[in-house]
């Protein structure tokens, strides 16, 4: 399983926290387990691999993050959202913004551009065209904003080879 698999996992599972009174941790003792992908992977073939526990870890990081800072995270998507409300936009888009916006606040390991280049292609699979664009906007709308005075931060960069 790829890092991209494991956060379009991540994004299905942030978008069920909005339609579910349990918690993050409840819901992902339900979501995140063998049988559970096992019935998913007969109808979605991103559930046909269980993660490995470094991509597990990564999940439950994004999901029990989003939850925690979700009203933070809701308050940047209101902010940042310019003609659209709240209401108006989709609730897999919302999960998607959620998300990266997310893994550029709290996951100083992923490079903001990654995360919203994660989150475009994630969203091109769920949402039409207009909302894939909207939500680009947002989310480069927001980095440029809220991390206008800092440095970004720095791209992985592969060990030099000694000569």
């Amino acid at each position: 399983m790829t890092r991209s698999s494991a956060r379009e996992i991540a994004v299905h599972i942030i978008f069920t926290l909005g339609f579910d009174t349990r918690s993050a941790q409840e819901i992902l003792e339900t979501e995140l387990t063998q049988e559970r992908f096992q019935e998913l992977a007969e109808e979605l073939p991103l559930y046909e691999q269980f993660p490995n526990e470094k991509q597990e870890r990564y999940i439950r990081d994004l999901v029990q993050g989003v939850f925690a800072h979700g009203a933070e995270l809701d308050d940047y998507i209101s902010r940042y959202s310019v003609g659209w409300s709240f209401a108006r936009i989709p609730r897999m888009a919302a999960a998607v913004m959620r998300t990266a916006m997310y893994e550029v606040l709290y996951m100083p390991d992923i490079p903001n551009a990654s995360a919203i280049n994660a989150a475009v292609e994630i969203a091109k699979k769920y949402e039409p065209a207009e909302v894939v664009s909207f939500l680009n906007g947002i989310l480069g709308t927001f980095v440029r904003t809220e991390f206008e005075d800092t440095p970004p931060k720095p791209e992985k960069q592969p060990p030099k080879e000694e000569a």
